[in-house]
């Protein structure tokens, strides 16, 4: 059994990090989370189920579950590396409920390949790893199984019928040089068949750098959709057609533009039909300044395909549960060149939520963290001349370690500090902005008319906690607008530990 020994304890946060440790968003309670990729994702016996990658002595597997979306239940550590195992750690993978009814994940095992583990208990503590571990073995030298055909890495799993298939990302084999993923089946969870790759890359929406790492396939209101990540540039999506086991993409958006640090999605569908997301957002600072990095996971976020045909997320309405104070103002006129302090609400732990005109050729700015003398502050900017949302971190901190590197991570190759992420966000003439930012510390989530960015800032002067708003070019009307303090989950303190 993979029930974990005493040696994989938690340990609290380092202290340099509490001035940014989340009050409603989950954190790793192991504190060391490099990388903190949300992994196995299902929902089982009424809870949502959340595997996560954290680092002791090696990548493991930790586990937590929610009934709510906001109190999590802290579990064993799920999957980890022991004496005897082929793999040297456990990276990327999923969940599913395999065609005999069995809670199963399936991921990478690192310096082996595909491996594989079931549970039979309903909390899922108690994980079984297959004696036939890797089922597909990585191929380390020329003469291997699979050299320079197929990439053995992150891998996603799903059930059609009495067959498993699963997709293994990574790139175009043999030169290694954009994205794909390749398609294996299997009938039983131990022998495996390859059958081709699963996509074709276009070179008109991806670089030659892009892998596809983290694969998520789903179908979602009558199309299907492949989330994933490419490392250069963080997460993404394709909607397309799957027919006869091959995925036809037709479109592909970035989530993650650069400057960004959403990462590594993951998602599941829950009893009311939703498919809900995390994401992992990386830390934002030159490499070795913030040695044990905090890791955050997004809000889940509620997934859906918008008129447009795009991919729309919104945040579950779970999350209203932890509103407390609230402001409320209507009718805020801002004449163009102008700033209107909201002076009722200075919180860098709040939702703000506001619908507005923007004419066009205007621009509204929304700012938050601001210090009374704008030394430090972060601005949320719609164009809608540029037909733009872009969150301006150029004045988010005085700290000079901050460093939003793009590419994400691409060793070896040139890369630059974007203090700007911009993303397309077209409003049709007329059309009301509907805004709600999450503010969390050092966390930024945007949702707006369906569109989702997120960001990572870290301010440090004690009183950069104010809001304003501002007009450029135009004036702006906010028709209404509010403001609540949220509470604090303190997931460290309150969670209920269980093993």
């Amino acid at each position: 059994m993979s029930r974990p020994k005493d040696d994989h304890k938690r340990v609290a946060t380092p202290a340099f990090n509490r001035r940014y440790q989340p009050a409603y968003h989950f954190s790793c309670p192991e504190g060391n989370a490099f990388p903190f990729d949300p992994n196995g994702a299902i929902f089982w016996k009424g809870r949502h189920h959340l595997f996560y990658i954290y680092d002791d002595h090696g990548p493991c597997w930790g586990h937590v579950s929610s009934a709510d979306l906001i109190r999590w239940k802290h579990h064993p550590v799920a999957l980890a590396p022991r004496d005897g195992d082929p793999e040297r750690g456990i990276f990327s993978g999923n969940a599913f409920v395999n065609h005999l009814g069995v809670p199963t994940i399936i991921y990478h095992g690192l310096g082996s390949g595909t491996c594989i583990a079931t549970s039979e208990d309903d909390e899922l503590e108690v994980w079984q790893k297959s004696p036939h571990n890797p089922v597909i073995p990585e191929a380390v030298k020329e003469g291997d199984p699979g050299w320079g055909v197929y990439n053995v890495f992150d891998p996603h799993a799903w059930v059609e019928g009495d067959t498993t298939y699963v997709i293994l990302g990574g790139k175009v084999k043999p030169d290694d040089l954009r994205d794909t993923a390749y398609l294996f089946k299997s009938k039983d969870l131990v022998t495996w068949e390859y059958l081709h790759p699963f996509f074709t890359p276009n070179a008109q929406w991806t670089g030659e750098e892009e892998d596809c790492a983290c694969p998520d396939f789903f179908e979602l209101d009558g199309q299907h959709v492949l989330m994933c990540i490419s490392h250069a540039w963080g997460e993404r999506y394709y909607l397309g057609d799957y027919k006869d086991h091959r995925f036809i993409p037709t479109k592909h958006h970035r989530i993650t533009q650069p400057g960004g640090s959403c990462f590594a999605p993951e998602s599941l569908l829950d009893a009311n039909g939703r498919r809900i997301s995390w994401g992992w957002l990386v830390g934002q600072c030159s490499a070795g300044k913030f040695p044990h990095e905090l890791g955050v996971l997004t809000l889940p976020r509620v997934l859906g395909i918008g008129q447009d045909g795009t991919l729309k997320m919104a945040p579950p309405t779970e999350l209203q549960n932890l509103r407390r104070e609230s402001i409320h103002h209507t009718g805020l006129v801002i004449e163009a060149g102008t700033e209107h302090e909201i002076d009722d609400c200075r919180s860098d732990v709040v939702e703000i939520n506001l619908q507005a005109e923007v004419p066009d050729g205007g621009s509204l700015v929304l700012g938050v963290c601001a210090s009374a003398d704008r030394e430090e502050h972060t601005k949320i900017i719609v164009d809608t001349t540029a037909n733009t949302i872009a969150i301006d971190t150029t004045h988010s901190s005085l700290n000079p370690d901050v460093y939003q590197a793009h590419p994400v991570f691409a060793p070896g190759k040139p890369h630059r500090d974007v203090r700007v992420q911009t993303s397309p966000l077209q409003l049709e003439p007329g059309q009301i902005l509907e805004l709600r930012v999450f503010l969390d510390r050092s966390i930024i989530e945007i949702f707006a008319n369906g569109l989702y960015m997120a960001q990572r800032i870290y301010p440090t002067r004690d009183d950069s906690l104010g809001i304003y708003v501002a007009a450029r070019d135009a004036t702006c009307i906010i028709h209404d607008m509010m403001c609540w303090e949220m509470a604090s989950i303190e997931v460290l303190q309150s969670a209920i530990a269980v093993g």
